[in-house]
């Protein structure tokens, strides 16, 4: 049975073998931030910008639930709400441990780091944990 050229989701237009995982976008990252209450949403709101600051060609979608950010097809950054605290996410279980002395201070877990609800991480650490996931995405696709 031949499969349509294209197919219509959320008022995109694309082609369905082209569909890797459902098709997202800044609006949906948009629409999970309208979900959150301040200050998280407005802490978020800065680490979202600080995120496209630092990698503006990064594509926004929805990763596992929780925004995120991809560059070159490999998810690098995201983030995510919870009841106490914000998390960052860099989509990889060796960043945090590879910047361990400069997450001094902070709680985090293998795969998150834990941030207050009204006080987004520094931008330079932000730059940091990306340019590590960048790194560590390069390695691994070689």
């Amino acid at each position: 049975m031949p499969r349509p050229a294209r197919t219509r989701i959320d008022g995109l237009t694309r082609r369905e073998w082209d569909l890797d995982w459902p098709v997202v976008s800044a609006r949906d990252v948009d629409e999970y931030l309208r979900g959150v209450r301040e200050p998280k949403r407005g802490t978020l709101e800065k680490l979202r910008a600080t995120i496209l600051e630092i990698v503006p060609e990064a594509e926004q979608v929805i990763s596992y639930g929780v925004p995120a950010f991809r560059v070159g097809g490999k998810t690098v950054a995201g983030f995510a709400a919870f009841k106490n605290h914000l998390s960052y996410v860099p989509f990889s279980g060796s960043v945090l441990g590879l910047l361990a002395d400069e997450l001094e201070g902070y709680t985090m877990t293998k795969s998150s780091l834990h941030f207050p609800v009204d006080r987004p991480p520094p931008k330079a650490l932000v730059r940091k944990l990306i340019a590590a996931r960048l790194a560590d995405a390069s390695r691994r696709s070689r």
